[in-house]
């Protein structure tokens, strides 16, 4: 798969970055190979395969890997917003900062 100039141009804009020729051509190059590779994998046959919510290694079990998940207050909240310049609990208020 060949990604385009205006392609990785798009994605530079929408990304509110701007790029040399020089890194233009560099970030195509390096997109277009990563889309190849994932062409690869996309050949690959993976019908009896498995879905998996985590990858764990021959010697790991879930048990050992994960933890219960337990809610905890947090405390802190209101003496932080104490320190900001314009708090409007339990928010912070901040300048807009895009302008497109």
């Amino acid at each position: 798969m060949k990604i385009s100039r205006e392609d990785v141009l798009r994605v530079a804009d929408l990304a509110y970055l701007e790029l040399s020729e020089s890194e233009l051509e560099t970030y195509r190059n390096q997109i277009d190979e990563i889309l190849e590779y994932i062409g690869k994998l996309n050949e690959l046959d993976t019908a009896n395969v498995e879905p998996m919510a985590q990858v764990l290694t021959d010697d790991q079990t879930a048990d050992a890997t994960l933890r219960e998940d337990v809610v905890l207050p947090c405390q802190t909240a209101s003496e932080i917003l104490k320190q900001a310049p314009d708090p409007e609990p339990p928010y912070f208020r901040v300048p807009k900062v895009i302008e497109r």
